[in-house]
């Protein structure tokens, strides 16, 4: 790969007319997640068919050329050396199981150079643990899978991870893997060429909605909250599950087996509140989530979130997030529009 310096462009920056295709290279190391990367894959190769045009190409490398197996036991030809590709406009490294054992003096030394070679860097699903242990990620923000997440925020306090689905900080791009490449390519489409263009992708996949970065990631409840103490799983589990008829206290208790007493001293032991504070802001996230991902009524969220008046729930919903529930309506991510991008070409199906 060529060492000389270049400028750096952002992949969310829209192309100059007679621009080439952005071209991404995915960097895959051994037991990558094989859906982060077929999900990045999908979304550039029907941009390029939604659009008519070649927009995006795409190259699978490792640092020797020998296809890496994914996860699931799949291997992806061709594949290339790395070290043989020149310039291309974003390098996202794939990761997955054991992403520890895949990293390496090399792979370090060769992100690097990369990086002073002006590439634009990122990481899919742990990929972005390779970046962060090269110290290619100080300062910036960055988005990787939650099971990697506490163990690197202890160790690397130089970071700012995200909790969000992806990250896109100046030069590095991040995203938490599953199904989330699919917003961070669509997030990169809408960017670059159109919403229009994002829209038919989408309806192809049968996406309903772009989600944004700031959109958390679903982290399993007992990883949530840090630890595994079974009584405290139980009542979050409990409360998590009664949102619009809320549980009384008492009750909550006597299901998880402990007196009212001792549930209020295991919250206040583990979380540092009362039972009450979290099963309020368990109900106030689900509020947010309704309003900023569907088209129901403030009133009817209200209902389904529990809450005996509107009055009640607009008082909390603002000490809470320090914006009335109307706000969060307003600024929520917009549905993305039925597609008006190449309809001739948008309506064949992605299944071709």
């Amino acid at each position: 790969m060529s060492s000389h310096m270049s400028p750096c462009i952002s992949p969310c920056t829209p192309p100059s007319q007679g621009d080439t295709a952005l071209h991404i290279v995915f960097l895959t190391l051994q037991d990558y997640s094989m859906i982060a990367l077929s999900n990045a894959i999908e979304v550039l190769r029907m941009a390029n068919r939604a659009s008519g045009r070649e927009l995006y190409r795409w190259t699978i490398a490792t640092l020797d050329g020998r296809p890496a197996r994914a996860s699931n036991g799949l291997p992806l030809n061709p594949t290339i050396p790395v070290a043989q590709i020149d310039q291309p406009g974003m390098l996202l490294v794939c990761g997955g199981i054991r992403v520890h054992e895949a990293c390496s003096p090399e792979l370090d030394a060769t992100l690097v150079r990369l990086a002073k070679g002006g590439i634009v860097l990122g990481g899919l699903c742990t990929g972005s643990h390779a970046l962060v242990r090269a110290g290619l990620m100080r300062g910036y923000r960055c988005a990787i899978h939650w099971e990697q997440m506490a163990a690197l925020r202890e160790e690397f306090a130089d970071v700012d991870f995200s909790d969000g689905l992806f990250a896109i900080d100046r030069d590095r791009i991040t995203c938490s893997g599953g199904t989330a490449p699919i917003d961070l390519m669509l997030h990169i489409t809408a960017a670059r060429y159109g919403k229009a263009l994002a829209s038919a992708v989408s309806a192809q996949f049968t996406v309903e909605r772009m989600r944004d970065p700031a959109h958390r990631q679903h982290v399993p409840l007992a990883a949530r909250l840090g630890f595994s103490r079974a009584e405290l799983v139980h009542a979050s589990t409990l409360m998590e599950n009664h949102i619009e008829e809320p549980l009384p206290m008492a009750e909550l208790a006597r299901r998880v087996g402990l007196s009212p007493r001792q549930l209020q001293r295991m919250f206040r032991h583990y979380l540092d509140m009362a039972p009450h504070q979290y099963y309020l802001r368990l109900r106030l996230g689900r509020a947010r989530e309704l309003l900023t991902q569907t088209g129901m009524s403030i009133m009817n969220v209200v209902v389904a979130c529990g809450f005996e008046s509107s009055c009640h729930f607009s008082r909390a919903y603002r000490e809470q997030f320090g914006h009335p529930p109307s706000a969060a309506r307003r600024n929520a991510a917009v549905p993305i529009p039925p597609p008006a991008f190449a309809p001739e070409v948008a309506v064949e199906t992605a299944a071709r």
